[in-house]
């Protein structure tokens, strides 16, 4: 048994010295120490052997088996390390090459624009007030004097979800929200920058849906000289130092008595040119005293409180202010439109 123990060391050292990857290897270790294996049946058959013979058997059978598993530990070992430096080399990272530029992002002209507006008014003591997208026909029209069938609703034709919830088209239901929290109390002091949404056909100059920022301020002695001087200093501080202001009579339901406001145009300075269409003034915004019915609603009392109000499309003015064409620009995430903003 002594024999057939050393002959198989002999022959199991032997193919192994012949093993060229780790599946051969794997097939051998069954082959030699799995337990059908010559080896396995070797010491089974030690039962047979007297009491002298096994303790001598057993340590041979120990020592081939010592010596296989030793080489085919040494085998995987240099398997693994091989396997592990491949992996490494293919994973190797060549730190001396140049890094790759990291795209940087702009932030969109439309919010850089509410940002700076909402800065001017911050500075003059205006807070900034929220309210929701999907508003009550209530606020979104009857606090602001505009009662059901009333004709200047069809200037605003609205995408209603029930008969008395539709998505807002105009800010103003904020200056109510506003006006029913403060429950009376003066001053009111706030700019609503927000998404409204209109039914319009989308072209150069007209979205569905766009960004409106109005403004509202009550107290004692509010007069028009308060919102005209208001309007300056903000156009002023928008467009520039040299910029004026006109006031032409108009007509809102919510304001009385109201006006549309233009400003110098930014591109020739008041001379004319296309942009101005050779007027030299621009149209931004509207505005007017609020209407005493729209106080009362409000919760103040007309006879003791007044104010203005006044409301600016967002886009127009970012339009104006990068000499945009087309509206549909800010809305169509054009990489090659958007970058021009990032050193702005």
């Amino acid at each position: 048994m002594k024999e057939r123990l050393l002959t198989l060391k002999e022959e199991a050292l032997r193919e192994l010295a012949q093993v060229e990857n780790q599946q051969q290897l794997a097939d051998l270790r069954i082959k030699y120490l799995g337990k059908k294996g010559p080896l396995t049946e070797i010491l089974r058959g030690m039962g047979a052997l007297s009491a002298e013979e096994r303790p001598v058997i057993g340590q041979v059978a120990n020592e081939v088996r010592g010596a296989i598993e030793e080489v085919i530990e040494a085998k995987q070992a240099a398997y693994n390390e091989a396997e592990t430096n491949a992996r490494l080399a293919a994973e190797r990272i060549d730190v001396t090459l140049p890094g790759r530029p990291a795209a940087r992002g702009a932030v969109h002209p439309i919010s850089k624009v509410i940002e700076e507006i909402e800065d001017i008014f911050i500075g003059m003591g205006y807070t900034v007030a929220e309210g929701p997208e999907v508003e009550q026909d209530y606020y979104n029209f009857e606090a602001l004097n505009l009662p059901k069938n009333h004709p200047a609703r069809d200037m605003q034709d609205s995408f209603y979800i029930t008969d008395e919830i539709l998505m807002r088209t105009q800010t103003s239901p904020v200056q109510v929200r506003t006006m029913e929290k403060m429950k009376g109390h003066a001053p009111v002091k706030i700019i609503c920058p927000g998404k409204v949404y209109r039914r319009d056909d989308d072209d150069a100059t007209h979205s569905h849906m766009f960004t409106q920022i109005e403004g509202l301020v009550i107290d004692r002695n509010i007069r028009m000289s308060d919102l005209k001087g208001t309007l300056l200093q903000f156009v002023r501080e928008l467009f520039g130092s040299n910029t004026q202001i006109r006031l032409r009579p108009s007509f809102f339901p919510f304001t009385e008595p109201s006006v549309e406001v233009d400003v110098t145009c930014a591109m020739c300075g008041g001379s004319g040119c296309r942009v101005c269409k050779q007027t030299g003034w621009l149209e931004i915004l509207g505005a007017g005293m609020v209407h005493p019915r729209v106080l009362e609603m409000g919760g103040y009392d007309p006879e003791e409180y007044s104010g203005f109000a006044f409301g600016l499309g967002v886009e127009r003015v970012a339009m104006l202010k990068y000499d945009i064409e087309d509206i549909r620009h800010f809305y169509t995430n054009d990489l090659r439109f958007l970058k021009q903003f990032v050193h702005l």
